[in-house]
């Protein structure tokens, strides 16, 4: 282990972490049961999806099927949160409020070369 040296682009394995070997027997075995549950469903999955007797429709998984719902139906299932708020605020109010700020300071900007007698107008229609 003192002679690893870590991939740029990955992350160190977990074998290789500390945290790794000193869990306490109560989270090893919590983490062995839920790698059994997962061990089990992946069995079944492979046995539904490899039968050649079963018909040709597609394996409903209830996960999916429940995001696809979720993502077809956004406004039913939309929660306001500080997030989501000043996202809104972010790509909604402050272009408005940029926009009336550069188009207003040019504009005075531009009034006041006018009054000053400054203001050199390339294009004119009179002369």
């Amino acid at each position: 282990m003192a002679n690893y040296r870590e991939a740029p682009l990955a992350s160190r394995p977990e074998t290789l972490s500390p945290d790794y070997y000193d869990v306490s027997p109560e989270k090893r075995r919590l983490q062995e049961a839920r790698a059994a549950i997962r061990a089990n469903l992946k069995r079944q999955y492979q046995l539904k999806i490899s039968n050649p007797f079963t018909p040709t429709e597609q394996i409903e998984d209830p996960a999916i099927t429940r995001w696809v719902y979720a993502r077809a139906n956004i406004y039913p299932h939309f929660r306001p949160t500080y997030k989501t708020s000043l996202l809104g605020g972010l790509f909604l109010i402050a272009p408005v409020i940029i926009l009336y700020w550069t188009f207003k300071s040019d504009r005075d900007k531009k009034e006041a070369q006018i009054k000053a007698g400054t203001l050199n107008r390339n294009f004119s229609l009179s002369s």
